[in-house]
């Protein structure tokens, strides 16, 4: 919890005023922010100075690693954060390729679970790792990307965190998550928790140990809309103790996952919090 005030108390200190081109807004930003998540020691880095929505950043995660591409599939596991950019962003809605209604295009889990080879075929990254990691293998290459610029007209939105690698050091194991884009007040906390929950889950059905978490972040703004909330609001409370973190034991493998795993086997014990602060979300 620490590490995430302290950088929202970086940005308002030393944060340089920019003109972000997407939404026209302006946002104060930073660049390079590194945090930590313990998961070993079930440290869960929900924040307390607001209410956070933990049940939806992971029904998102879900919804990324079946491979979803449409805001109705994510409503139907409790995510509402698509419908949005799939349907209000003006540019995606004259896109000849959007396909119509909630569709989301060929994003997040659709780069994860069908990426487009050349010869027409597609690769199933987070397959490849999971098997992987599920024989003990650590290749040095046991990546999960979205980033793919040759598709992005081809989707509703860039990927703002775009890369997961996982590392086997013995039985332990580490993840180090990637993310060009953080809207640090408003989904800076979704993407901490599905980070942590990503290596969790990872973890219990590869048969590991899990680490720590390692998440980069490039660039970390604030929009200028939302500074005041952040500056004279969430900052001016004091922080409550993290709560702990359990995931269904009855989950043994990515087959689960893909077919009858719901944000119910997912549990947050001792989460004290602030009241929410509705926080503006720019799409």
């Amino acid at each position: 919890m620490k590490q995430y005030l302290d950088l929202c108390q970086r940005i308002i200190d030393n944060g340089v005023w920019v003109t972000n081109e997407r939404t026209g807004k302006r946002c104060l930003t930073v660049i390079n922010a590194d945090l930590e998540y313990n998961v070993a020691n079930n440290q869960f880095p929900l924040i307390t100075t607001r209410k956070s929505f933990w049940k939806s950043a992971i029904a998102e995660l879900l919804g990324y690693l079946r491979g979803y591409d449409n805001a109705e599939q994510f409503r139907a596991i409790g995510c509402n954060t698509w419908n949005a950019n799939a349907n209000d962003n003006p540019v995606w809605l004259n896109n000849p390729h959007r396909k119509g209604e909630d569709d989301m295009g060929r994003v997040y889990g659709v780069q994860g679970r069908s990426w487009a080879k050349l010869d027409g075929t597609h690769l199933d990254q987070l397959k490849k790792v999971y098997d992987d990691l599920k024989r003990g293998v650590d290749d040095r290459g046991e990546i999960i990307t979205f980033y793919n610029p040759g598709e992005f007209e081809l989707g509703c939105l860039r990927p703002c965190m775009h890369t997961h690698h996982f590392s086997l050091l013995g039985d332990t194991l580490y993840l180090n998550s990637t993310q060009r884009s953080a809207d640090v007040p408003l989904g800076i906390n979704f993407n901490q928790v599905q980070c942590y929950v990503f290596l969790a889950l990872m973890a219990q059905i590869t048969g590991h140990k899990a680490g720590k978490v390692y998440h980069k972040l490039v660039n970390a703004h604030i929009y200028e809309d939302q500074l005041a909330l952040m500056r004279d609001v969430q900052l001016t409370r004091e922080p409550l103790p993290l709560p702990t973190f359990k995931i269904n034991p009855k989950i043994k493998t990515l087959e689960d996952v893909e077919t009858w795993v719901t944000t119910n086997d997912f549990e947050v014990e001792g989460y004290q919090h602030h009241e929410p602060i509705k926080y503006p979300f720019s799409v």
